[in-house]
């Protein structure tokens, strides 16, 4: 085996690359719900996330005593508040202004919801600090200065919290308990909010945050209070919470699962044509262990573990990448803390479809070699073409160039799946990156403002170009292992060809048109493959991508096709023929 990768290593490396890039995506995307919820759990326990949290979109001393009144129901065992929650408007430097939500807070720690620090300083009076993904949206830190309702804060501190929803869901409820916008979370001083609101004459709501007894009965919590003396109150659970942090994630997983899979399918493509052209030396190798009394089950595992060993190392490579690359994927708001693993679903999930891509790869030549009789295999050479009158009435009026290339594909049928469905898998993905970047997402900054980008609908496109980048990248390696395979499988009749009369021309031409022809047929079903795709995934309201492009995508995907395959098949074409013809007669 070692002997094996060493004479093909250049095989091997692409086995490892294509099944490390799939491991690798299909890891993240299995991963990120549970990821999700854990960084929720670690940043719950390292700030004392309260377990309820009870908002009325009234105030006034009525608010605050039903709210009061919730503290002494004996399944509470802590709380903070009630407090008042301030809307405002918030102006960063360059002029950046985003909705923000102000919450009172005591200087010194509470039983329930103590923030993170984690960068400057607890607020203070005159001062005011901010949760870190709003922050970071903002660009600013301690020590830069923010304008709320008019009045100039220092920042001097940065924290995050599990109370709210990660930004931009820190509101939770809007002004009168309305819907909210898209609005980021900031601290002030007891006196500092209060004056805040008077002087701006601003809305305000009350909350109360809850520690259960029992955290696992928020629910039952909410239901035995969901009348409170006739305020109307907002009943918030930390499994709400942990729910809500996923929002941000709905498109991700999909883009990384899918694509997953479409990256494991290429996969196939590529490893499946560089062991059907080996076919002839799988089968020889099969007759010699044979000769010297290998058992079946001896040659399968031989056969298979060439191929099987590069696939679990591009599997464990493709982990180690999923894992290096988790936290910014799972986070991108920068609003949770703690570290992130992989599932052990992922792992497995991973682990099987990189064993499934080496079988499957091979399990067609493999079965050939082993079903072969010792005498035969030890004595195969370039598999001969069938005779079919049918094909050669057809195609006798065709040109030759035409003639050539729907031989070849007739000679080659399943190969030509594979090229279409490659394309195919191309058109899609292309056609989703289109379809995405049509849509118009609404800001988060002030009015809906691009100021502060929509990080959802950003995070979304990162990935999904990442993905695409991958997926043309793989497409490319294997329309170049397609076109030399054909042509190597195709050697003789090549040259017999070019003995009565075919130029190297023509003979190239025909290389580049047994790829060209799946490759059209896939592009043209990968664009309605992929606008039915959309239509499972999108939102009703999703804009259409621009029928230009679609077609656009399809006619480019086949015109760099051509460009690819038309190198390696002149190289092929330029073989000398009496050297094949010498070596098959003999």
């Amino acid at each position: 085996m070692r002997a094996d990768l060493r004479r093909h290593r250049v095989q091997g490396v692409l086995l490892l690359i294509a099944v490390a890039v799939a491991a690798a995506t299909l890891a993240v995307g299995v991963s990120l719900p549970d990821v999700s919820d854990s960084l929720y759990a670690q940043t719950r326990a390292a700030t004392a996330g309260p377990d309820v949290v009870v908002l009325s979109g009234d105030t006034g001393p009525a608010v605050s005593s039903a709210l009061a009144s919730l503290t002494e129901d004996p399944r509470v065992v802590a709380h903070r508040g009630p407090y008042r929650v301030v809307y405002a408007d918030l102006i960063a430097r360059d002029g950046i202004a985003s909705p923000v939500v102000v919450h009172a807070i005591g200087e010194r720690p509470a039983p329930v919801e103590r923030p993170v620090v984690t960068s400057g300083r607890w607020v203070s009076p005159g001062g005011v600090v901010l949760e870190r993904g709003f922050a970071t949206a903002l660009g600013v830190g301690p020590g830069d200065e923010v304008t709320i309702a008019g009045r100039t804060y220092p920042v001097v501190g940065i924290a995050v919290t599990a109370a709210t929803s990660i930004y931009p869901w820190a509101a939770q409820i809007g002004p009168g308990g309305g819907p909210s916008d898209y609005s980021g979370l900031a601290w002030l001083t007891t006196s500092d909010a209060r004056t805040l609101a008077r002087s701006g004459d601003l809305p305000v709501t009350t909350a109360v945050d809850l520690k259960l007894r029992d955290p696992a009965t928020a629910d039952t919590f909410r239901d035995a209070h969901h009348e409170l003396d006739g305020i109307r109150v907002n009943f918030h659970s930390w499994q709400f919470k942990a729910r809500h942090d996923k929002t941000i994630l709905r498109n991700a997983q999909p883009i990384l699962v899918l694509g997953g899979w479409l990256l494991d399918l290429l996969a196939v493509t590529g490893v499946a044509a560089l062991a059907a052209g080996r076919a002839a030396e799988q089968t020889r190798r099969a007759g010699l262990l044979k000769a010297v009394g290998a058992t079946p089950g001896l040659i399968a595992i031989v056969l298979l573990a060439e191929y099987l060993v590069p696939a679990l190392a591009g599997n464990a490579l493709g982990l180690v990448t999923a894992r290096l690359a988790m936290p910014a994927i799972a986070s991108p708001t920068a609003s949770r803390i703690g570290d992130v693993s992989l599932t052990g679903t992922a792992v497995v999930a991973a682990t099987l479809l990189a064993v499934a891509v080496a079988v499957l790869s091979t399990l067609r030549p493999t079965l050939h070699a082993m079903r072969t009789a010792t005498v035969t295999a030890l004595s195969a050479g370039v598999r001969r073409p069938a005779h079919r009158p049918w094909l050669t009435r057809l195609s006798a009026l065709l040109p030759t160039p035409l003639l050539l290339g729907l031989r070849l594909t007739a000679r080659r049928p399943g190969r030509a799946v594979l090229q279409g469905c490659a394309t195919a898998v191309t058109v899609i993905t292309l056609v989703a990156l289109l379809a995405l970047h049509a849509q118009h997402d609404r800001g988060y900054g002030l009015g809906g403002s691009q100021a502060l980008p929509n990080l959802r609908g950003e995070h979304d496109r990162a990935l999904l170009l990442a993905v695409t980048v991958l997926i043309v990248a793989l497409a490319v390696v294997n329309t170049l292992i397609l076109t030399w395979t054909t042509a190597m499988d195709a050697r003789l009749n090549l040259a017999i060809a070019q003995a009565v009369g075919a130029t190297p021309g023509q003979v190239a031409a025909g290389l580049s048109v047994a790829q060209l022809l799946p490759a059209l047929s896939g592009a043209l079903a990968g664009v309605p493959l992929g606008a039915v795709l959309l239509s499972l995934l999108a939102a009703r309201n999703a804009a259409a991508p621009p029928m230009p492009g679609l077609l656009g995508v399809a006619v480019a995907t086949v015109l760099v096709t051509a460009a690819l395959v038309a190198l390696p098949a002149r190289l092929a074409a330029r073989r000398p023929v009496a050297p094949t013809l010498t070596a098959e007669a003999a």
